[in-house]
C-alpha cells in the first residue's frame, strides 16, 4: 500500500511543528520553503538593530529534520495550488499530494500603497532585517560625515509606522542605540539630536493588551525619548520622507510595522479569503471545499468561540501545526474531528532594556520582572542549545555594557548622499 503524501508549504513555526509531529506517522512528507532556514521571527528586530547576528535566530531546516526519515526538504517557491487535482506547482516542478498544509505566513501590507515599500521596508525576513540595519548604521555615518549639511537632521530621524509589538520593539531599540549606545562612538553628533517617531492610528499602542499595560508601555516609551503620535495616519511616503497628516517628516529611515497580508498563493486555492488574503478555515483548520487541505498560522483566518480571529503569533501556528498533524497521523475523517482549541499561554512585548509588559490570563506585569520573563521565554524557544547559550551571553553583556557589537556595514557606496 502506498503511503499518503503530505506536502507542507512553509518552514516557519507552524510548518516545522507539523513536520516534526508527523515523525512517526506512516506518511511521506515533502516540506517546501523559499529559504533554507527556519527563522525565529520574534527576535528579528534585534538583528535589525544590530543586537544579534542572523545566525543567532535562524537554523537550517534540513538540520532540524535530518533524523526524520519520512521527511524530504526542498528549497523552492510555490506559485500555484490546484485544489481540485491536488497538485502543488513550483516554477519548474509539480508535486501531487493527499494532504496539504499551508503554513506560509504573511508579508507586510501597505493597504493598497505598494509603492511605499521601497521607502519603508517591513520586517519579516532576515533580508528585511539586514536592509534596515544597513540603513540605520549608514544614517549615523552620514550624519557624522555631513554634519554641517542642512540635511543632517533627516539622517538622525527615524519614523516607525505601527504601534503593535513590532513597532514598539523597533522604536524602543532604536531609541536605545541612538541615545545611549552608538552616538558615544561619534564626535560630531549628539544623543539629543536623534528623533524617533512612532505613528499609531488608534488611541493607544499595543491594543491587544489590557489598557493599563498599554498605558505603562506608552509612558515608558515616551520617557525613552520616543515621539509617540497617536490617532495619526501616514498619508504618503516618498523619497523625501513620511507625510503624517499634512506634515512632512524628512527622513531616510522609515520602518513599516502597520499591517500584514497573506501570500498571493492563497488566491489560487479558489476559496474564501478576507481583505488581508487570509483563508477562512473551518474549525479543523481545513478549507471549506476540501477536508484534506489545511491552512494554519498567519495565512489562516480562524474565528474562535467569541467571534474573534486567532492572533498572528507563533504559539497559534505551532499548536495548529501539531493539531493538523494529529488529524493526518490518525486519518481522522472530517465529521469526527474535534474543533481546534488554542491554549493561550499569555503575551509579552519588550520595549527596551529591562522594560517589557506581560499578560497571562488575569495576571499582568511590567518593568524588569516582565523583561526577565520575556528574555527567559524567548531564549527557551530558540531551537538549539548553542543558540540559546550564545544569545543569553550576548544579552547579559549588552545589559551590563549597553554595547551591541554587530555593527558592520558592507555596502561600498552607502555614503553617497
Amino acid at each position: 500500500m502506498n503511503k499518503k503524501k503530505v506536502i507542507i508549504v512553509g518552514g516557519g513555526f507552524g510548518g516545522l511543528r507539523a513536520a516534526k509531529s508527523l515523525k512517526n506517522a506512516d506518511v511521506e512528507i515533502l516540506l517546501i520553503d523559499k529559504t533554507n532556514h527556519h527563522l525565529f521571527q520574534p527576535l528579528l528586530y534585534q538583528v535589525a538593530t544590530a543586537a544579534l547576528s542572523p545566525g543567532d535566530i535562524a537554523v537550517p531546516i534540513r538540520a532540524e529534520l535530518k533524523d526524520q526519515q519520512n521527511c524530504t526538504v526542498i528549497m523552492g517557491e510555490v506559485i500555484k495550488i490546484d485544489r481540485e487535482n491536488k497538485i502543488v506547482y513550483l516554477t519548474d516542478q509539480q508535486f501531487e499530494f493527499d494532504y496539504l498544509i499551508l503554513a506560509i505566513g504573511a508579508r507586510h501590507s501597505y493597504f493598497g500603497n505598494d509603492e511605499w515599500e521601497k521607502f519603508a521596508p517591513g520586517l519579516k525576513t532576515i533580508g528585511d532585517a539586514l536592509s534596515i540595519r544597513e540603513k540605520i548604521l549608514l544614517s549615523f555615518e552620514k550624519a557624522e560625515r555631513y554634519y554641517e549639511s542642512s540635511e543632517r537632521e533627516k539622517y538622525l530621524t527615524f519614523v516607525i509606522v505601527g504601534g503593535g509589538p513590532t513597532g514598539v520593539e523597533m522604536a524602543g531599540a532604536i531609541a536605545e542605540i541612538a541615545k545611549k549606545t552608538l552616538l558615544k562612538d561619534f564626535r560630531r553628533i549628539h544623543p539629543e539630536e536623534a528623533k524617533i517617531i512612532l505613528v499609531e492610528g488608534q488611541e493607544r499602542i499595543l491594543t491587544p493588551y489590557d489598557k493599563s499595560l498599554s498605558d505603562k508601555a506608552e509612558a515608558t516609551i515616551r520617557r525613552m525619548g520616543v515621539d509617540l503620535r497617536l490617532n495619526s495616519f501616514v498619508k504618503n511616503i516618498t523619497e523625501d520622507g513620511a507625510y503624517i497628516g499634512d506634515e512632512l517628516i524628512k527622513t531616510e529611515n522609515i520602518i513599516w510595522a502597520a499591517g500584514n497580508h497573506a501570500s498571493k498563493i492563497t488566491k489560487t486555492l479558489n476559496t474564501e479569503t478576507d481583505r488581508a488574503g487570509r483563508v477562512k478555515v473551518k474549525s479543523d483548520c481545513s478549507v471549506k471545499e476540501d477536508p484534506d487541505i489545511f491552512v494554519i498560522g498567519d495565512a489562516a483566518l480562524f474565528i474562535d468561540d467569541n467571534g474573534n480571529p486567532m492572533p498572528g503569533v507563533a504559539p497559534v501556528a505551532e499548536q495548529q501545526g501539531r493539531y493538523v498533524a494529529n488529524i493526518i497521523k490518525k486519518g481522522i475523517p472530517a465529521e469526527q474531528r474535534n474543533k481546534f482549541s488554542y491554549f493561550d499561554k499569555g503575551s509579552m512585548a519588550t520595549i527596551g532594556r529591562a522594560k517589557a509588559i506581560m499578560q497571562v490570563g488575569n495576571f499582568k506585569a511590567s518593568g524588569l520582572f516582565a523583561w526577565l520573563a520575556w528574555s527567559l521565554v524567548h531564549i527557551a524557544l530558540l531551537i538549539n542549545f548553542r543558540k540559546r547559550y550564545k544569545v543569553m551571553i550576548e544579552w547579559i553583556y549588552y545589559y551590563l555594557s549597553f554595547r551591541n557589537g554587530i555593527r558592520l556595514i558592507w555596502k561600498n557606496d552607502g555614503l553617497r548622499k
